[in-house]
């Protein structure tokens, strides 16, 4: 095990997720690199291992299930990475539609996956890191999370969800030398667009998006730092004001009229 520590990466294969396991690879942690797809992390794996001497370990597991997250914790003690420093709760997806349209499965693995194991992984890594005095926990969020969406449903309201619960725990840890951070990003460049597909909303179509590896480095920053809710980017500091501040009945409009597919009612 490295002198800094042992980093677990939930959806590390691609997105905001691989650039949060490059940032702390070169941090000099060993990884756990968790996502679906074996033959992608092997690539990551090999990178990071490459570049910055550390363990990098790939963990193939569909995270959207029952038994993930004790899977997972299993699979760790296996490695002998069973001492987590850093729990990076990055895998979600999202769906795009009218909610009435979805099909149910769907809408039910993105919350699944989004909120249960996201939840199931934190509780079972934070006890010893209470014991030990130390640990620190990036829960990736969005600006999604303040405020209601229509046409992604069921996406905000799990980031919602990751955004209070992160508030919180952290909350709860004040004084135990743990940490919980919310990384709250808007519309970044990764494959989470594909998935979602969302290439006909405003929100993404013709638009430069950020960064993924600048909202990594962002976030893990403010991870060290102890920080409890981040945003990155000055423009998006905006949508938790404009929640705050607009009547409740205006604001799901707006989100409407910026994401909905142009020509729909």
């Amino acid at each position: 095990m490295s002198a800094r520590g042992v980093a677990v990466v939930t959806g590390a294969s691609g997105g905001i997720g691989l650039e949060l396991a490059r940032v702390l690879a070169r941090e000099g942690y060993d990884l756990a690199l968790v996502a679906r797809s074996a033959a992608r992390l092997a690539t990551v794996a090999h990178e990071l291992v490459t570049a910055h001497q550390v363990r990098a370990v790939p963990i193939a597991l569909d995270l959207a299930t029952d038994t993930a997250p004790q899977a997972l914790i299993d699979a760790l003690a296996t490695h002998d990475l069973g001492t987590v420093d850093v729990l990076v709760n990055n895998a979600g997806f999202a769906t795009f539609g009218k909610f009435a349209e979805i099909a149910l499965q769907d809408e039910v693995d993105e919350i699944h996956l989004n909120v249960l194991t996201l939840t199931a992984l934190t509780k079972l890594v934070l006890p010893a890191m209470i014991v030990r005095g130390k640990g620190e926990i990036l829960n990736v969020a969005s600006t999604a999370a303040f405020v209601p969406g229509p046409y992604m449903a069921v996406y905000y309201a799990t980031k919602h969800y990751v955004l209070a619960f992160s508030e919180a725990i952290a909350n709860e840890l004040r004084g135990t030398g743990v940490s919980v951070t919310a990384l709250c990003p808007g519309a970044t460049e990764s494959g989470f667009q594909d998935r979602a597909k969302l290439h006909d909303s405003p929100l993404v179509a013709g638009r430069k998006l950020t960064a993924a590896a600048s909202v990594a480095a962002f976030g893990i920053a403010a991870m060290h730092a102890k920080k409890t809710v981040v945003i990155p980017g000055i423009a998006n500091h905006a949508i938790p004001w404009a929640a705050r501040l607009l009547p409740r009945s205006i604001v799901p409009a707006i989100v409407r009229r910026a994401q909905a597919p142009r020509g729909t009612s």
